[in-house]
């Protein structure tokens, strides 16, 4: 599977129960189609292309307790990166936890209406920046501490250059068809190319 849309998950979400007795889904996040206080225009630059970013969030090291195999910390101060877009409903679930920790509600689901190929195309072939930020980050000083969320966030920015490396392209190809298309691509599709670089 290339490309899982979480978008119907987010929305239903919304007003509803969520699991492990959290809080509904309140006016953080609305109702996902409208975009992160900070603004798109403000997103993080390592927030990987997809329906979910993040944009001004607190450094309250609060997203890898909630959604470790979706979200990382930048490493000046802690703010949250969306690194792996949701791939499942508890994957959607887990973010949603980490938007409703944040206080200043700085994530968006509207990636959707900013995204397009060009852009996917244009962030894709700029991936080394990304790889070598993620790859500084697991072996920084946070590899190297005494304090277990700082071993922990290097462990995140570990697993987004392994994600860089192996899994993004596919997924990438897989949400590049969504943009184009309207819909997740159908087994045997051929996925658009994201070209060189």
């Amino acid at each position: 599977m290339t490309y899982w849309d979480p978008l119907p998950t987010l929305r239903a979400a919304v007003g509803g129960p969520m699991p492990q007795d959290w809080a509904p889904v309140g006016p953080l996040l609305g109702d996902w189609s409208g975009a992160a206080p900070g603004g798109w225009e403000r997103r993080d630059w390592r927030t990987v292309p997809g329906p979910v970013y993040s944009s001004e969030t607190d450094t309250c090291w609060t997203g890898r307790g909630c959604a470790p195999d979706n979200v990382l910390y930048e490493d000046a101060y802690g703010a949250e990166i969306v690194y792996r877009q949701p791939r499942t409903p508890a994957e959607v679930y887990a973010v949603i936890h980490a938007a409703e920790c944040d206080p200043f509600g700085g994530y968006g689901g509207d990636g959707d209406l900013h995204w397009s190929p060009e852009l996917v195309r244009e962030w894709w072939s700029g991936r080394g920046r990304v790889r070598e930020w993620a790859v500084g980050a697991g072996r920084g000083p946070w590899a190297r501490s005494g304090r277990p969320e700082e071993r922990d966030a290097a462990a995140g920015a570990r697993a987004y250059a392994a994600y860089v490396d192996s899994g993004l392209g596919e997924y990438l190809r897989g949400y590049l068809f969504r943009l184009l298309e309207g819909r997740p691509a159908l087994a045997g599709e051929r996925l658009p190319e994201l070209g060189r670089g």
